[in-house]
């Protein structure tokens, strides 16, 4: 009781000094007071006296107010402390325009009136030897243009790819592995001739059919939509850009006549980009036909075939005119890169 009631008279004579005074409860009980600190005491410094205050005020109030005291100016200032300065975007006019090919050579030939004979009254598809003859020895082929002027990246991962396989089955195994895929795609092509032209020899023994059995299989929904065949194997050649190459076929695909590349492939390529430089081939095998006087029509479309082993169905690429045109620009340009390395 007499404890409460000491309490009950604790004075407080300035903030963070407690004082009690000598208090007399009674007359003959007089009572000890304490200080909680002492008059000449050293104060303890802060660790945040030194901070400064105004520099964080801004911190403060955004922390304890409901509205925050940030500008879009100075969340702009701190994101560029934090992150850096912004690298904007170039405005659409000041973008570098495309490249455009300094000898702009059309791809189809309108001076060359088309072929007015009726398909079923060709007779056999023509086909003209790759000559290497006299005056023909400098000219490059279109495979050799585009692998001289292949892209850093296309050719990192073909480089890449290489190191794999050789890692996997060594250098001899490695080299018969590539043989072995160029005899396949050669005994494809033969089988593929066997059915365009009735007279052709198809691959005579055993190991030969089973080689190419699942490939022709799986282009069988494709020969369905293919007809009027025009040329197999054939040799085209530009002489005013000065290359040749060898077309695979030149047929009806779904009543547009087309240069058909074929290809074999052990990973599904369901997309056009899948294929690398193949449309390039084509668009570079068009324009070559469209001026050679050999062939007394023009094509302005292509068809790239993407056969499988396994039987797969294949992947049928078909490259209409505007697109063709667009890969005849490309094709182009790299045939000037090939120029400028020589």
């Amino acid at each position: 009781m007499k404890l409460n009631r000491l309490f009950n008279r604790v004075k407080y004579v300035e903030p963070r000094k407690l004082v009690i005074g000598l208090f007399s409860l009674t007359d003959s009980c007089p009572v000890a007071c304490f200080s909680t600190s002492w008059p000449n005491a050293r104060k303890k410094a802060s660790q945040y006296s030194s901070v400064d205050t105004e520099k964080y005020s801004s911190l403060v109030r955004s922390v304890v107010s409901r509205v925050s005291c940030q500008t879009p100016a100075t969340l702009e200032e701190e994101d560029g402390h934090i992150y850096g300065a912004v690298v904007k975007s170039k405005p659409a006019a000041e973008r570098s325009a495309p490249a455009v090919p300094k000898n702009p050579f059309p791809l189809v030939n309108r001076g060359t009136v088309s072929d007015p004979t009726a398909d079923e009254e060709r007779g056999a598809p023509t086909r003209f030897a790759l000559q290497r003859g006299v005056g023909r020895q400098g000219t490059p082929s279109v495979t050799r243009i585009l692998q001289k002027t292949m892209p850093p990246e296309q050719a990192f991962y073909l480089e890449r790819w290489r190191k794999r396989m050789i890692s996997e089955l060594g250098e001899e195994g490695f080299k018969l592995y590539t043989l072995n895929l160029f005899r396949q795609g050669k005994l494809f092509h033969v089988a593929l001739e066997a059915v365009f032209m009735p007279k052709a020899s198809p691959p005579e023994d055993e190991d030969s059919t089973e080689a190419v059995e699942g490939y022709m299989e799986s282009v069988q929904h494709v020969l369905d939509d293919i007809s009027g065949v025009r040329a197999i194997e054939s040799a085209v050649q530009h002489h005013s850009l000065d290359y040749l190459g060898l077309v695979d076929c030149v047929a009806q695909f779904r009543g547009k006549l087309c240069v058909i590349d074929w290809k074999t492939s052990e990973k599904p390529k369901p997309f056009l980009h899948n294929t690398y430089d193949n449309p390039l081939q084509v668009a570079a095998y068009i324009g070559a036909l469209n001026n050679d006087d050999n062939y007394g029509y023009q094509v302005e479309s292509g068809l790239i075939v993407v056969a499988y082993k396994d039987g797969t169905p294949a992947h049928p690429h078909f490259m209409p005119a505007d697109l063709c045109q667009e890969y005849w620009t490309k094709w182009l340009l790299r045939l000037e890169e090939f120029a400028e390395k020589k």
